[in-house]
């Protein structure tokens, strides 16, 4: 198996930055259109546990569209061979005492190309400084 093919490695970092771009500014059909649409796919989140591309549509679109801006920072993606990935990364919102923190786990699926199989957010509250 070939770590981080060339190939590989920049659709799938095309496929994230354009999730990313869509998650920021509210492109909920885009968001839609790069998870998995599987009763399969699964979506935990800070406050919410999704089971299904059904539960994910319907708190996507029910989500608050604001305060949406927030600046990646430690970004790691892996391809292992040509069809899967992930994508790990660290994020910070304006004002926020929290760093978040977002998995996903990629696949190359048959005529749907880079989808999110699995994903996974939350939040570490920063410690005080004293």
């Amino acid at each position: 198996m070939q770590i981080n093919q060339t190939q590989a490695h920049a659709e799938l970092t095309a496929a994230f930055e354009r999730y990313e771009d869509a998650l920021v500014n509210n492109r909920v059909e885009v968001l839609d259109e790069l998870f998995w649409p599987s009763e399969h796919t699964v979506r935990y989140g800070v406050t919410e546990n999704l089971y299904g591309i059904e539960e994910i549509r319907a708190f996507r679109s029910g989500r608050p569209a604001v305060n949406l801006a927030r600046t990646l920072r430690r970004t790691v993606i892996t391809t292992f061979g040509p069809d899967a990935g992930t994508a790990m990364t660290e994020f910070v919102r304006d004002n926020a005492d929290v760093i978040g923190r977002q998995s996903q786990t990629w696949m190359r699926l048959p005529g749907l190309g880079w989808r999110v199989v699995a994903a996974h957010v939350s939040l570490l509250r920063l410690a005080p400084i004293s």
